[in-house]
């Protein structure tokens, strides 16, 4: 939550890492955004990532298998609801989106997990430096009958650490 590319989360230990998102209700989640740096991490950068729904840890599918070759920068993945049905394998080279192949619904589900499956010249722990989880974005009114407002529109940097899940 510190929006600082320059700090990380390392894992520890045997893989498959495991990041493990839980909500609290059912939410729509559109794309997931991994920040890596292979410039910097070099054998701790993964090269294989599995993304994972479902309602709770005993009933996670894989929804995506991205394949990185040696990334610099953001990672964006499209998540959508056809996914579940036909989870496809993607290789992306540096700092890209993924391209959306279908214009589904978003993926709705009760926890996400990010799983670090390999990584770059067979590094053992990994370094990811950002991840950023969005949800579709909603026009005019929310749910509670107020406005939506624009999460980039945050002023304080107390809000904008809450702009992001």
């Amino acid at each position: 939550r510190d929006n600082n590319t320059e700090t990380y989360w390392q894992s520890d230990g045997p893989q498959p890492h495991l990041v493990n998102v839980q909500f609290n209700k059912k939410v729509g989640i559109k794309e997931i955004a991994i920040y890596c740096d292979h410039k910097l991490d070099e054998s701790y950068t993964p090269s294989k990532i599995s993304i994972r729904a479902g309602t709770h840890f005993h009933d996670l599918q894989e929804v995506k298998e991205v394949t990185l070759e040696e990334p610099s920068g953001w990672i964006v993945i499209p998540l959508r609801r056809s996914d579940f049905q036909h989870p496809g394998t993607v290789t992306c080279n540096g700092s890209t989106t993924i391209a959306e192949t279908t214009s589904d619904e978003c993926l709705r589900a009760f926890m996400l997990q990010v799983a670090i499956l390999a990584n770059h010249e067979n590094g053992r722990d990994s370094h990811i430096r950002q991840i950023r989880i969005f949800g579709p974005r909603s026009g005019g009114e929310d749910a509670w009958g107020g406005w939506a407002c624009d999460p980039d529109s945050f002023a304080t940097l107390d809000f904008s650490l809450m702009s992001v899940i």
